[in-house]
């Protein structure tokens, strides 16, 4: 059977689908094929369920600080089923919209899995693996995603050794856990199991945690995490052949040249993830692919002119929120409009911790690598009377700009709800605004958003609060 559409997507999550809404909005007949749900890994192995599980986590911490706030709780347990509970509902919750929003654009979807025969054509093997449907499209859009990473030597068994995708199904915790790896999701990992109850120790190979971010915000989170309880070794080399699977799990590590043990109940690998591009049949293509990620334009177009590749399938930033955007990039590409191209340095960036992390724009070193002259303006949440009403002052509010003209380079937060503060830095970045712009901007009282207002101001000196 052979069925007729404008573009068929190879991939039902987050860009995906969002893809497939913005060709429906344009008029265009679009099919999505999804080998397991709609929603994909943000959806039921990522963004939302590990959020679930850190909200959790600050509520169980929260509570058994209640003091700090008048309110006596005597006796505060952890119902970890109850926890699992609550964030499948979610899921749940939200994949059921996804649906909805499917039938509402008239998207067909194929439970199954695709795989291009050619440059027209997609070949999906339905679920039951009895019945095979060819789409063909005048347009292929590659959106399959990744699958978590792992090191030679630490090949995940699901009892000892796992991975986020596996950690997230745990039906009890354990007491202890080494997380290999220090980014986004080791740091996210370490800072709900910790708050959890666990004893918690993080392995970076790299001589600081959160390698990408401004060095300032790495070397806070470190400080806080440390003072939560998490053991934090950096430049720690580790040795996968010295793993132990007996009675929990033990390794070694090495740093200039000396060996350290480390063991716990179990470990968690947590060093990035590898797009998922075999066996989509990209052999009967002419697409070009390199370090496993596929190549594309600044449209999303492989060079085989009729098939677009986004997320994490081509490396670069691989959030869901930038999937989104490049979906609705490469949809606009197909249907003849003139979208802009995605700009990296006007990406908002999230650590959902305890602290939270979020950043735009360059950081002070890639600032001046790139040849600017910059001024900084700090501002710490101490100094805010929101954020000790809120029971959490640590952190602060970095901007980095142009010395002379004051124009917006970066900006960099590390504390309470800073993920939901991030986007008044964005869109100033967007509009290519200076910091007085944002010194100049109101900022309501009592607010945690005041930082943002007083580290603009702190950029000529001008901070009124400290």
């Amino acid at each position: 059977m052979t069925k007729e559409y404008d573009v068929a997507i190879i991939g039902g999550g987050t860009g995906g689908y969002v893809a497939a809404i913005r060709a429906s909005q344009l008029g265009l007949k679009a099919a999505v094929v999804e080998k397991e749900k709609l929603g994909g890994t943000c959806l039921h192995a990522g963004c939302i369920p590990s959020k679930a599980l850190l909200r959790s986590a600050e509520v169980y911490t929260n509570t058994k600080n209640g003091m700090a706030f008048g309110v006596v709780a005597p006796k505060v347990e952890l119902d970890f089923s109850k926890v699992q509970e609550r964030k499948e509902g979610i899921t749940n919750q939200l994949y059921k919209g996804v649906q909805h929003l499917m039938k509402k654009g008239k998207i067909d979807v194929y439970e199954g899995k695709g795989k291009i025969s050619d440059s027209s054509n997609v070949l999906v093997t339905m679920k039951n693996e009895e019945e095979t449907i060819t789409l063909h499209a005048c347009h292929i859009l590659i959106a399959t995603g990744s699958r978590p990473s792992t090191l030679p030597g630490l090949e995940v068994d699901g009892t000892h050794v796992m991975t986020s995708d596996e950690a997230l199904q745990m039906d009890q915790l354990p007491e202890s856990i080494m997380i290999v790896g220090g980014g986004v999701i080791g740091i996210e990992w370490a800072s709900m199991l910790v708050d959890f109850g666990l004893k918690v120790t993080l392995l970076e190979y790299a001589e600081r945690i959160l390698p990408t971010e401004d060095k300032d915000i790495s070397r806070e989170v470190q400080r806080l995490m440390k003072k939560k309880g998490v053991k934090i070794v950096t430049g720690a080399k580790v040795l996968p052949e010295t793993l132990e699977r007996d009675n929990g799990v033990s390794i070694k590590t090495e740093h200039k040249g000396k060996e350290k043990s480390f063991s716990a109940d179990k470990l968690l690998v947590s060093v990035g993830r590898h797009p998922n591009i075999a066996d989509i049949g990209l052999d009967q293509t002419t697409i070009n692919v390199n370090r496993n990620t596929i190549q594309t334009n600044e449209y999303y177009q492989t060079n085989d002119s009729t098939i677009y590749a986004i997320g994490d399938v081509i490396g670069g930033l691989q959030l869901a929120h930038v999937a989104s955007h490049e979906g609705i990039i490469a949809i606009e590409h197909m249907a003849g409009k003139n979208p802009s191209p995605l700009d990296p340095t006007r990406v908002s960036k999230c650590v959902y911790s305890s602290p939270e992390v979020a950043s735009v724009g360059l950081t002070e070193e890639e600032a001046k690598s790139k040849g600017y002259q910059v001024k900084l303006g700090k501002f710490a949440f101490r100094a805010v009377g929101k954020a000790l009403v809120f029971g959490d002052s640590n952190g602060f509010v970095k901007f980095v700009v142009e010395e002379k003209s004051k124009k917006l380079l970066g900006v960099h937060m590390v504390g309470p709800n800073v993920t939901d503060m991030i986007t008044e830095a964005g869109l100033a970045l967007v509009l290519n605004s200076t910091s007085m712009d944002i010194a100049g901007t109101i900022h309501p009282h009592p607010t945690l958003a005041e930082a943002i207002g007083e580290a603009a101001l702190a950029v000529d000196g001008n901070e009124i609060h400290a």
